[in-house]
């Protein structure tokens, strides 16, 4: 046999090559919201690779942030991970305290202490409710839906937003909690736990559901590890790294809490991680109302930073330094000393980290957000690789990416 006659015959299937089909798997599918395009390489049903493109929405919120004043960034933040806006908004506040050496109540660290948990148990029902849905199962996403909406009535009552809150501000919060709030905040604790637990009932030891999240998109603790994971995803893979215990803020080292943990770090262990987690903060929030109950001081809401807080109106209205002090803040005309930080917080969805670098101007010289979103999407073509199409969108949903926060 010759040479050419080796390469042409058609039964030496050694030099046949496989037929792959090549799938954009968005970003016009509804569930990758315009924005995720996974280009993946498909043997039928099957994934034999990924690759995920980011920044169709890509806003340069770090340049932005760079010039503009400190006290006019916080609106920024808001527009990251907008599911737990006002987390995003006590890190900035925070990260620029530490810098300024700002000493912070302790009623209004408590105070703060409740609003991050609200923010948390709003992130965590959006992200299970989702994973239902994304599993074929819409009713608990109706049922418990409403919690999160009620989440967003104390947060209007709180600033007067619901979604992009720009609540708070440098040195504490921008006005006390008022009683229609506390009302608000009460009738949560005592109604949300019959909710939280019907909704569990749907779909915990749901078989369907069991099954369609149970080995679905794992990852190992070694690898979550080399990835840099952070927050649920991390927990889900069985390592019990928590920014609230490892370096404490707010005064979170005064409360008592368990850091749940999963095993085999797939949709299930996520999904259940943050299904304990809401149960969790449940019980900080309650911790945190006693201690704020418990102190002599009963009116703080800021500390005394007046360069950062707006006057009363009726002083502005009557008093000329007042007004020449609304101009400086409105204005940003406050200057923050020299020097660099990083400070992170425990976000929704992970570790969110402000790393600030100061020349003593009225701006930061350089201002980088870490995102979780950003590093543990880059673990997603690992995560369905050899997983079945029907996987990935669940996959997906189950890491809790959020596009705003990714393309920051």
């Amino acid at each position: 046999m010759t040479k050419n006659q080796q390469i042409t015959n058609p039964t030496n299937t050694a030099l046949q090559e496989k037929d792959y089909t090549i799938l954009n798997l968005g970003p016009t599918h509804p569930a990758t919201h315009g924005i995720f395009q996974n280009v993946m390489k498909m043997d039928g049903e099957l994934i034999v690779s990924a690759e995920p493109t980011i920044g169709y929405i890509h806003r340069a919120f770090e340049k932005l942030a760079e010039r503009r004043p400190f006290y006019q960034i916080t609106p920024i933040t808001d527009r990251m991970n907008y599911c737990s806006s006002p987390i995003n908004n006590m890190g900035w506040h925070m990260t620029v305290e530490k810098l300024a050496g700002i000493e912070i109540p302790k009623r209004v660290q408590y105070l703060r202490v409740i609003i991050m948990e609200l923010a948390r148990i709003s992130d965590h029902i959006i992200c299970n409710s989702v994973i239902g849905v994304d599993s074929g199962a819409m009713t608990g996403f109706l049922y418990i839906f409403q919690w999160r909406e009620f989440i967003y009535e104390i947060y209007e009552e709180l600033c007067g937003a619901r979604l992009t809150t720009n609540i708070g501000r440098i040195g504490g919060l921008e006005r006390d909690f008022n009683e229609k709030a506390w009302e608000k905040i009460h009738y949560f604790l005592k109604e949300f736990p019959a909710g939280l637990k019907e909704f569990e009932n749907l779909l915990v030891r749901n078989r369907i559901f069991m099954d369609r999240t149970i080995k679905c998109g794992p990852i190992t603790a070694e690898r979550a590890l080399a990835y840099s994971f952070s927050g649920p995803n991390l927990r889900a893979a069985g390592v019990d790294y928590d920014v609230r215990v490892m370096n404490p803020y707010s005064s979170y080292e005064e409360f008592s809490f368990t850091i749940p943990i999963g095993t085999n770090g797939d949709t299930y262990d996520r999904f259940m991680v943050r299904q304990r987690e809401m149960w969790e903060s449940l019980s900080i929030i309650q911790q945190a109302i006693d201690k704020v109950n418990a102190l002599e001081d009963k009116t703080s809401f800021h500390g005394n930073v007046p360069e950062f807080f707006l006057p009363p109106k009726e002083e502005v209205y009557n008093s000329m330094e007042a007004l020449i002090w609304h101009f400086k803040i409105v204005m940003g005309e406050t200057t923050i000393p020299k020097g660099e930080v990083y400070h992170c917080v425990e976000g929704g969805n992970g570790e969110l980290g402000f790393y600030l670098v100061s020349d003593g101007g009225r701006t930061p010289y350089r201002l980088h957000f870490r995102r979780p979103c950003y590093i543990y999407y880059q673990a997603y073509p690992e995560m369905v690789k050899g997983s079945m199409l029907s996987d990935a969108i669940l996959t997906m949903s189950s890491m809790n990416v959020i596009a705003g926060e990714l393309d920051a």
